[in-house]
């Protein structure tokens, strides 16, 4: 009886096993999902698959309900809005994209992907957020200003700024170029003729002298900002409604919001085809888009910061998301800004990164250890041979003549240190480099604290300083709080990005990118993309 009873019962527990799973699959097999940020996907025809700007993964929630009940097996994946462009360009397969700015469909090429039924979702002012004393100290509140205006206090020193760095970022992008076009003072669009001119070089270079920290994307600059103290940030209407609405939950002074009467830079965030040859996926766009520009869709999109109405006034909006208190301003007409053509852009940015950009002082900390052996080894050399060389000029993330680049290798001891401050100097280091081999153990914490001193004095005004750390281990010598107690004695604060690979500790780097208002990059799956993201942010 007892074996009998066993048997029952291990039936029962296999029968239930077995509906779970059934379950389980049925479920999911018409759930949308987010394909992970570091895989790539084969190309299917079961699935319709959408690349949207990352910006739009506050949405994310709301599109993947939408798409389970109308039986769309939608996979969505994120990116910076530029590097989509560049993938669109290489040939990878999707069924739609969702950009920050129209600026950037004309970038992609329409003979490798073909985009049509392009529709604007909403609408996005690019403006300056100042802390609300500091505006009132400075006179902007209540006050028509022009663009030269807020130049000037940047150039005076009386105002430091924050903003999403222009070279990965959509909304970098846009500001910087709304900064250019106005600073140019002519009424009509840009030309390659008008980036000639020395005096508009020299007056954008004076402003982005002020520029504090930089980010590689929109959300780490909201959060960022909210965990630092900084006093004005350049990004996207809806980040500063992001961050007011966070400072005001912490009990921390809001930002109030310029927008220049001679213009703005204006992102649509646009939604496009991608013709596949298949009708069905053709019909699910077209559900898709109906949602987002439909009444439901732009309650949703409303409901996160971004303009649904066009023409610039709307006395009827939440006033407890378009706060007028936070010097959002929706009862006054926006003047556009013209944006030029794509080879222009395409200019105005590689001026940006070899002539008008504050110089960098970056340090790396690099595992030696004897973990590093073979192929974690052999990527790491790969991946700063990309960034020392023109390899990186190709996505305008090379380091330009006053940048000054050092590497600190670290295994059991820190006992080396290399600087680099010229191109040839960043060729002898690129050799150092792939010369050194690994062995011992891991002193990341005696690495991050000679980086620490080795930019103590530095001078920031001229200067943007980071350290970059990229281990694959655990730290086994020193100790987080030696670090810490450093940290806080350090005359400036100075981000510590972290790149996590193979096995290395996530704590330990969680610890340091908390200590620091820095960030923990993934480089399990490619350390030269981590190192490309990372670049992004100093």
């Amino acid at each position: 009886m007892a074996s009998k009873k066993k048997i029952k019962n291990d039936f029962s527990w296999g029968f239930w096993i077995f509906i779970l799973i059934i379950g389980y699959i049925m479920i999911h097999s018409f759930q949308s999902d987010i394909i992970p940020e570091d895989k790539k996907h084969e190309y299917s025809s079961n699935y319709f698959y959408l690349i949207s700007s990352s910006e739009n993964k506050v949405f994310e929630d709301e599109i993947l309900d939408f798409a389970k009940k109308n039986n769309i097996k939608m996979k969505i994946e994120y990116d910076d809005t530029l590097k989509i462009t560049r993938r669109l360009n290489q040939g990878e397969q999707y069924d739609a994209v969702w950009l920050s700015n129209s600026i950037w469909t004309y970038a992609i090429d329409n003979n490798v992907t073909r985009i049509s039924d392009t529709k604007s979702t909403s609408i996005n002012p690019i403006v300056f957020g100042i802390r609300k004393s500091k505006a009132e100290e400075l006179g902007f509140v209540g006050k028509d200003l022009y663009t030269e205006d807020i130049v000037k206090v940047v150039q005076d020193g009386q105002l430091k700024f924050s903003m999403p760095n222009p070279i990965t970022t959509n909304s970098g992008a846009s500001a910087y170029l709304g900064i250019l076009t106005t600073l140019a003072g002519k009424s009509e669009v840009l030309t390659k003729e008008t980036l000639d001119d020395e005096a508009l070089k020299e007056k954008l270079k004076n402003f982005f002298t002020g520029l504090e920290r930089s980010s590689g994307d929109e959300e780490y600059l909201e959060e960022m900002f909210v965990n630092g103290d900084y006093e004005a940030v350049f990004t996207y209407e809806s980040s500063i409604i992001h961050i007011n609405q966070a400072l005001e939950k912490a009990g921390k002074e809001v930002l109030y919001a310029l927008y220049p009467i001679d213009g703005v830079s204006i992102s649509d965030s646009p939604i496009s085809y991608i013709d596949q040859k298949d009708e069905n996926k053709k019909e699910q766009f077209s559900k898709l888009t109906t949602f987002l520009v439909g009444e439901e869709g732009q309650k949703l999109l409303a409901k996160y910061g971004r303009r649904t109405w066009y023409g610039g006034v709307n006395d009827h909006v939440d006033k407890k998301i378009f706060n007028p208190d936070w010097g959002i301003n929706t009862t006054h007409y926006i003047s556009p800004l013209k944006y030029p053509a794509t080879a222009v852009i395409r200019q105005a940015l590689a001026l940006y990164q070899s002539s008008l950009r504050k110089p960098v002082h970056v340090v790396f900390c690099l595992d030696y250890s004897g973990s590093m052996w073979g192929e974690g080894i052999e990527e790491l050399r790969d991946a700063m041979d990309y960034i020392l060389t023109d390899r990186a000029a190709d996505d305008l993330l090379q380091f330009m003549g006053d940048d000054i680049v050092d590497v600190i290798p670290f295994n059991s001891k820190t006992d080396t240190y290399w600087t680099a401050n010229s191109e040839s100097e960043l060729a002898i280091l690129n050799q150092q480099i792939k010369d050194r081999k690994p062995n011992g153990g891991t002193a990341l914490y005696p690495a991050v604290e000679r980086a620490l001193k080795s930019l103590w004095n530095e001078n920031t005004d001229q200067y943007n300083t980071s350290i970059i750390v990229m281990t694959d281990g655990k730290g086994n010598v020193g100790t987080f709080s030696s670090v810490k107690s450093l940290y806080e004695e350090m005359p400036s604060k100075i981000p510590i990005y972290s790149i996590q690979f193979a096995d290395a500790d996530r704590s330990q780097l969680d610890k340091l990118a908390d200590l620091s208002n820095g960030k923990v990059f993934d480089g399990t799956s490619s350390l030269i993309d981590a190192f490309t993201e990372v670049r992004g942010y100093n």
